[in-house]
């Protein structure tokens, strides 16, 4: 089973740096343009402090959030809101989360996500933590994928590798963590269409898995073009 005490450490401490980057900006920066397409800093952390609301109701046994629209409607209402909210926002609905972690129960129940995704209650502090280091490198401030803790990079490459895994517009792939392939290495993707394997650091793989930073362009691609992902 997951380590799920490690995993709300981390959560605090991913947090923690989010705060301490975001608290640098000014009101005028939160309104431009992140790294997602459509959305301004101040979406993303809308967005975050949504989920981790969200979060609390999954352990509660509620719905994750009351429907999608309500989702990004909360997102959009929230978007313009002034620095200073925001960080009260995020550090809040981040107390709530921990605080609904620490009371007694069975983490090795399944819980319900969106869309029917069911998980480990145990699984849930790491979906947190990707929620906040991921975004972190969406907000354009700085925090490249190359500055995330190399245990989260190669544990969500692993999460990311089973999720495309199996799926039929995905040829295989083999993913090898390092130049001299002393690195980790994972296989993903379908089982139809022409094997290819995927050379780069920890950094470039996770980028072309999560459709993040150059999106794997600087990947040694081995049988062929760099496959394309579909959407997250």
């Amino acid at each position: 089973m997951t380590d799920h005490v490690h995993d709300l450490q981390s959560v605090r401490e991913a947090t923690d740096r989010l705060l301490t980057a975001v608290a640098k900006l000014d009101n005028a920066a939160l309104s431009e343009e992140s790294h997602l397409p459509g959305w301004t800093r101040g979406h993303i952390l809308a967005h975050l402090a949504r989920n981790a609301d969200a979060l609390v109701n999954v352990f509660a046994g509620r719905p994750m959030y009351e429907s999608a629209e309500a989702r990004d409607c909360d997102i959009e209402r929230d978007a313009p809101r002034p620095l200073e909210v925001q960080l009260a926002d995020v550090r809040e609905t981040h107390a709530r989360f921990l605080a609904q972690t620490e009371q007694d129960q069975d983490w090795s129940r399944t819980v319900e996500l969106r869309n029917g995704v069911t998980d480990l209650a145990s699984n849930v502090p790491f979906r947190r933590l990707v929620e906040i280091e991921l975004h972190h490198t969406d907000l354009n401030i700085g925090y490249e994928l190359s500055d995330l803790p190399e245990e989260f990079t190669a544990r969500e490459i692993a999460f990311l590798a089973d999720r495309w895994s199996g799926r039929s517009e995905v040829p295989p792939v083999t993913l090898q963590i390092g130049d001299d392939g002393s690195g980790a290495t994972r296989h993903t993707g379908g089982t139809e269409g022409t094997p290819v394997t995927l050379i780069g650091t920890g950094a470039e793989l996770l980028g072309w898995l999560a459709g993040r930073g150059d999106k794997g362009a600087h990947l040694t691609v081995v049988g062929g073009p760099l496959p394309t992902l579909p959407p997250l």
